[in-house]
């Protein structure tokens, strides 16, 4: 039996399947014809109804027959043959399947007990931990306690009394009368010179550096004298100024140029040096008269030198004061601190460092007027140990 290219597409129709495409080569399927009956008498009524039984089996065979090759050669869409699909079993999910059955629930007792090393190694990791633990909560107490200090208002008052916009006056009287004798300058190399001890001013200042030059200005100038109070009676006289801005120095070097008169001697340590010429380049550029000019000056700096040179490790007047006149100073701002101690204040700080300043510029003038008696004392009693020899 034999079937056609449009047989075949016929019985697609017939069971349900669309069309095919045409196909790229268009050969017949060609099936085994059945043998021909060799018997030649003609069939009866029985055998003809039997050769259509047959005739229509054979022709639902040869049909599915067809749609089975065709479905072989075109395919079930009738373009290509369909894949042959084998199911292949999922072997990572039956994996995944057999671990979890096979995974046994944690013991109920908990986990094993460590070995001594590790519990030694525990001990000591939570005994570093302890320790850091401990170290954070002091310094986060120290920062705390540093933001309340911070926190609290810094002390800008400053002592005596402001006598100009940011000019301020310390005044301070000690009993310690002044000789009732003039004073010989032998000490000092003036032979035939002397002096009224009430003539004297002590004087020292306080500067911003401590280089010199036209940068550098005084901002408190520290002076005393013998002067005979009405109300507190003979004794050493001690006046600072002091400014808190630097506009108020010209108010300063104003008022310190009423403190002088034509007849005052001028008394410093190494102040001709290095105080008197700084004043008078303040005088210089404020553009007012010098009242330091053609005044005496003597300078305890050099007869101590030339006395104690050698007997004591410098002849600085914390030294001398030390050794010489046995004063101790207690918390005393060293005079180099000075400068940092007012561009603190400037900047807004306290006024602490400020005050122990003034106090340092207090003792100074103070100790100026021990020396100078002390010197003169030493002095005599050098000339007359040289007179018995």
């Amino acid at each position: 039996m034999s079937l056609n290219l449009a047989r075949l597409r016929a019985l697609q129709q017939q069971a349900g399947r669309s069309e095919p495409a045409a196909p790229r080569a268009a050969a017949p399927v060609v099936r085994d014809e059945p043998a021909a009956a060799t018997d030649t008498a003609a069939p009866g009524p029985a055998a003809t109804a039997v050769a259509a039984g047959i005739d229509s089996a054979g022709t639902a065979a040869a049909v599915a027959s067809a749609r089975s090759d065709a479905d072989c050669i075109f395919g079930p869409d009738g373009l290509a043959p369909a894949p042959a699909r084998t199911q292949r079993p999922d072997l990572d999910a039956l994996r995944r399947m057999i671990a979890l059955r096979e995974r046994k629930p944690a013991p109920a007792s908990g986990p094993p007990a460590p070995r001594a090393a590790d519990a030694r190694g525990d001990a000591r990791e939570s005994g570093r931990s302890a320790a850091a633990l401990a170290r954070r909560s002091e310094r986060a107490s120290a920062a705390d306690s540093a933001r309340s200090v911070r926190a609290l208002p810094a002390d800008r008052s400053l002592p005596g009394e402001e006598i100009a916009p940011g000019l301020h006056l310390i005044q301070a009287h000690l009993p310690l009368p002044g000789p009732r004798e003039a004073l010989p300058l032998d000490f000092a190399k003036r032979r035939e010179d002397r002096l009224d001890p009430r003539r004297l001013l002590f004087f020292d200042t306080e500067t911003t550096g401590l280089a010199g030059g036209t940068g550098t200005r005084a901002f408190m100038i520290g002076a005393a004298d013998w002067y005979d109070d009405p109300q507190r009676g003979d004794g050493l006289r001690i006046r600072q100024l002091m400014i808190s801005t630097l506009s108020a120095e010209t108010a300063m070097l104003r008022e310190f140029a009423r403190w002088l008169t034509a007849d005052t001697v001028l008394s410093s340590y190494n102040g001709r040096c290095y105080d008197a010429p700084l004043l008078n380049t303040r005088y210089r550029l404020a553009r007012i008269a010098n009242p330091l000019a053609g005044l005496d000056h003597v300078d305890l700096l050099f007869p101590t030198r030339r006395l104690y040179r050698g007997v004591w490790e410098n002849c600085k007047l914390a030294t001398m004061e030390r050794e010489l006149l046995r004063i101790v100073r207690e918390d005393d701002l060293p005079g180099a601190q000075a400068p940092a101690a007012w561009l603190h204040f400037l900047r807004g700080g306290s006024s602490a460092l400020l005050r122990r300043v003034a106090a340092h510029n207090h003792q100074d003038v103070v100790t100026l007027a021990q020396l100078m008696l002390r010197l003169v004392q030493a002095q005599a009693q050098a000339d007359a140990a040289l007179l018995e020899s």
